[in-house]
């Protein structure tokens, strides 16, 4: 690996500019160390000898795959199983009670990263409504992230915030080679659709969902980036579903369309949402 030494506060900048304009991320300046490991691996493999000369292939509009190889770079990945639990206690009530007979119960993971909150609401929904209709979509930005959320194949360390009975019912332990891993069931992996979308642009008509998780996502964007991203959400968001965002995150003054039920949960009443645009 070239030595690349320590980013300039100008390569730093432009690196800051591009992750806004792809993905609405503010980075700040603490996030220095950061961009410089995990942009390092990527200057190694296009054998570039600087940041500088990687900006430059960046902003070129030569390699739109590197791009997306930045993007997945520099995003935050970081999520595990039952994230949150009481999010899941509120899934389990609302699927229970709200479901409409004539049609599916769609629950909408949008920042699923590599999958496990998107599995995991999958698993409450398989125990709460069984063979009746369900559908669980996951997104996220990252293509890297999303191969590895398909595949539903895990490292067992991952399964520690599994409730017992849902590990021995959606979950099969690796032997053999695959010794130490998971897999979800096939089943289940079935039921849980994964696409590459991009909060911080105008949507594909998804919905309606009757619940969009959305969480730990927010903090890293400014005011304005997060009232246009609640927006576009909340537009594929029945009346009366739930939003849910991260114990750290608040929708107060983002959208007038929310009314807060507990923690960090959500649910829009009209007026409608804003359009997305």
């Amino acid at each position: 690996m070239p030595n690349l030494g320590e980013i300039s506060a100008p390569e730093f900048r432009q690196f800051q500019r591009f992750i806004y304009e792809a993905a609405g991320i503010r980075l700040s300046s603490a996030k220095k160390a950061m961009v410089c490991a995990r942009l390092a691996k990527r200057v190694e493999h296009c054998e570039l000898s600087s940041y500088a000369a990687y900006c430059r292939l960046l902003a070129s509009g030569q390699a739109p795959g590197e791009v997306q190889a930045a993007v997945d770079a520099l995003t935050t990945n970081e999520t595990y199983f039952f994230r949150e639990p009481k999010h899941f206690d509120w899934l389990r009530r609302v699927a229970a009670t709200e479901r409409a007979p004539a049609r599916p119960f769609r629950v909408w993971s949008a920042a699923s990263s590599s999958g496990e909150e998107a599995y995991s609401i999958a698993m409450v929904l398989a125990d709460r409504l069984g063979s009746a209709a369900w559908e669980v979509l996951g997104s996220d930005i990252s293509a890297r992230v999303l191969e590895r959320a398909r595949s539903g194949h895990y490292p067992m360390q991952r399964a520690s915030h599994i409730p017992e009975g849902y590990l021995k019912r959606f979950c099969m332990r690796g032997i053999g080679q695959q010794r130490g891993t998971l897999l979800i069931q096939r089943e289940l992996r079935q039921r849980v659709r994964f696409c590459q979308i991009n909060l911080n642009a105008p949507l594909p008509q998804l919905g309606p969902f009757d619940v969009i998780f959305l969480r730990n996502v927010l903090i890293y964007f400014d005011d304005e980036t997060k009232r246009r991203v609640v927006a576009r959400l909340l537009a594929q968001l029945k009346l009366h579903g739930s939003f849910l965002v991260g114990h750290a995150e608040s929708l107060h003054g983002l959208n007038e369309a929310l009314e807060p039920m507990a923690p960090a949960i959500y649910r829009k009443h009209g007026p409608a949402a804003a359009r997305s645009t």
